[in-house]
């Protein structure tokens, strides 16, 4: 089954789960702030989803701006960004999309059609 992890008041992710809801595709909800994915999570889902590991940052999050990452991310290595995304929910890009074989980081609905259906 479909994990989607999300955040309960993020309008993006309401949004993804009413389009998962209506398409009936049948999904697994993971609340991000309480159970959100480990550094070995985060590699594997890296791995598979074949996107920049900058594309798992959440770059509009409050905890992004306040930790100054648009300018610290592109002199830490790969190692120190996956450690730190494993120390807080709300710095991955949500709602975060794990399938079988694919991930996807937030909700582009073509996108998600082209996968799911």
């Amino acid at each position: 089954m479909i994990k989607v992890y999300c955040y309960s008041r993020c309008t993006t992710c309401k949004k993804a789960l009413k389009w998962l809801n209506e398409n009936g595709i049948a999904h697994e909800i993971i609340d991000i702030r309480e159970d959100h994915p480990d550094e070995a999570a985060l590699r594997e889902y890296h791995a598979r989803s074949g996107l920049p590991l900058k594309r798992f940052f959440n770059t509009s999050g409050t905890q992004y701006r306040e930790l100054g990452l648009s300018k610290k991310l592109p002199d830490m290595t790969e190692d120190e960004q996956f450690a730190l995304l494993a120390t807080d929910g709300m710095l991955v890009k949500r709602p975060l999309l794990v399938g079988e074989d694919y991930v996807l980081t937030g909700f582009r609905e073509a996108e998600w059609a082209q996968k799911l259906k």
